[in-house]
């Protein structure tokens, strides 16, 4: 089964570096670069099991952090020379130049954020005569929920993979039954309505096969982008939570 998905929530692989750096607290100045360069992998490696479009640039960052953990692990020569000692300590960390590219792309990102928090000041304010907006604060509202983004659902269907591979026990030899994206779609819409319009994210993995969870994974991600479903999760870590956006049941 090949199916490409790319999505506008991947803004770059900075922007993803951002985030591991964010979520787990890490000084942007001193990147334990070894710890980052395995968190990275893992999204890529994740990324291509679901066969979503990664797109050139992620693997040439790879290659960049591989590349730098490969100089930070060269041993260090000792040297008494004093002045080829003073020429070695003045070499650049070869961390320099990634943390600059990193500061730069969050000032840049902070800025672009309050430009558009203005332009939605902005789109409040009107030179005409009152008018119905019952569709536009509908839209408002729909927005307010969407807040977990691409990367925290990549990060969910990590650990539901990894509990499944440690459950594995006796292997069994079972006939392959591929589901078509568009039937687990409909599947997910129902099961979202006979819980009332939310349903908890993992407990959509929670049976099946490995190909089973994926085209499970990427129907979730089809209905996202029609706006048939949005993903709500309250703080950092918290339980990600799918609610339907539409008013009927619509199969």
């Amino acid at each position: 089964m090949i199916y490409n998905v790319k999505l506008d929530g991947f803004e770059g692989p900075l922007d993803l570096l951002l985030h591991l750096i964010q979520t787990y607290e890490i000084d942007i100045y001193d990147i334990p670069v070894a710890i980052i360069t395995g968190q990275y992998m893992n999204y890529i490696h994740t990324m291509k099991e679901l066969k979503l479009d990664v797109a050139s640039e992620y693997l040439v960052m790879a290659a960049t952090l591989l590349a730098i953990k490969s100089k930070m692990l060269l041993p260090k020569h000792e040297n008494d020379d004093f002045d080829q000692q003073m020429e070695l300590e003045m070499e650049e960390d070869p961390r320099e130049d990634l943390v600059r590219r990193l500061v730069e792309y969050k000032k840049y990102k902070h800025a672009a954020a309050e430009l558009k928090e203005k332009e939605a000041e902005r789109s409040l304010v009107y030179a005409r005569q009152p008018m119905d907006l019952s569709s536009f604060e509908k839209e408002q509202e729909t927005g307010l929920i969407t807040n977990v983004s691409l990367y925290d659902m990549l990060s969910a269907f990590q650990k539901i993979s990894q509990k499944k591979k440690e459950k594995r026990t006796a292997s069994a030899k079972i006939e392959r039954q591929e589901i078509p994206i568009e039937k687990r779609m409909i599947q997910i819409r129902e099961k979202l309505w006979e819980k009332g319009g939310s349903h908890r994210f993992t407990d959509l993995f929670t049976a099946g096969s490995k190909d089973h969870l994926v085209v499970t994974f990427l129907a979730l991600l089809e209905l996202m982008k029609v706006k048939a479903v949005a993903c709500v999760q309250e703080g950092n870590f918290g339980e990600i939570m799918i609610k339907a956006l539409e008013e009927e049941k619509a199969v």
